[in-house]
């Protein structure tokens, strides 16, 4: 017999794995570990809250959008309004971009799991300049998502790993904003902050950008990165990171070019 701690421990599970599960769109590719979006659907939570930001608008249908195919590196290194979240160093031979939903537990996988190790090993030696771009799937996590970057620049990338480190905390299948709000306020923001935030439409208009951007680039779901300019759709491990980054900085030249046209 299931206890009632039980249930509410499978409950939550269930929860953090719609999380970030849409209507998966026909693509080609390989999708281990990756949680997909639908253009036009507000994510798997179907709450009735009025406030989702970041939605399609109505009529777009996934395989109706416009997706660049072989998308070159100055099209994936294309910015918006709002700057590159990005760590490393800006000359580094390789650029890894992953694009990733506050709600997703693949995200929240690869970020306890792997970041680590993939940061020491790469990104504080100077080898490769990592960006994240937010790709919000659901309510919960677009109003999240705001909250990330209306925190102050240097409290960014702080902030994601507290939302990813305690995902069980606020998402939820209900918009809930207090708890989302309790997390941002471990970095020093103000319950005044956070609800201004929520209602700033040049930054909310800037993530609608970038998650549109992303889709015409073939991101059909989260986690998904460009390596390089190199499009994977899986959740990757350091094994994986290991296997596509160590030969591009053996050919240093082809590496060199790259980067400099994603400047």
């Amino acid at each position: 017999m299931i206890g009632a701690k039980s249930l509410v421990l499978l409950a939550g599970v269930s929860t953090l794995l719609a999380a970030c599960a849409g209507d998966a769109p026909s693509v080609t590719g390989p999708l281990s570990g990756v949680s997909t979006d639908q253009a036009g659907s507000g994510g798997a939570f179907p709450d009735g809250a009025t406030f989702n930001p970041l939605e399609t608008p109505d009529g777009v249908a996934p395989g109706g959008r416009e997706v660049i195919e072989n998308p070159t590196v100055a099209d994936i290194m294309l910015t918006g309004t709002l700057p590159e979240m990005a760590l490393g160093r800006a000359t580094a031979p390789v650029t890894i971009v992953q694009y990733a939903s506050l709600t997703c537990p693949h995200c929240r996988a690869f970020h306890l799991e792997t970041f680590p190790e993939f940061k020491r090993t790469y990104i504080d030696t100077g080898k490769v300049r990592y960006v994240l771009r937010e790709f919000p799937i659901g309510k919960t996590s677009g109003n999240a998502t705001i909250a990330l970057r209306c925190a102050k620049p240097e409290k960014y990338f702080d902030l994601y790993g507290k939302y990813m480190s305690q995902q069980a905390s606020w998402v939820s299948q209900e918009v809930r904003l207090d708890p989302i709000f309790a997390v941002a306020k471990q970095v020093g923001m103000t319950r005044a902050e956070f609800d201004a935030c929520l209602k700033n439409q040049g930054m909310i208009d800037g993530l609608k950008w970038v998650k549109e951007r992303g889709r015409k680039l073939g991101i059909i779901g989260t986690p998904n990165f460009f390596v390089q300019g190199k499009l994977v759709k899986s959740t990757l491990t350091m094994k994986d990171i290991r296997e596509m980054v160590e030969p591009l900085l053996k050919a240093p030249a082809t590496a060199a070019a790259g980067t400099t046209a994603a400047q």
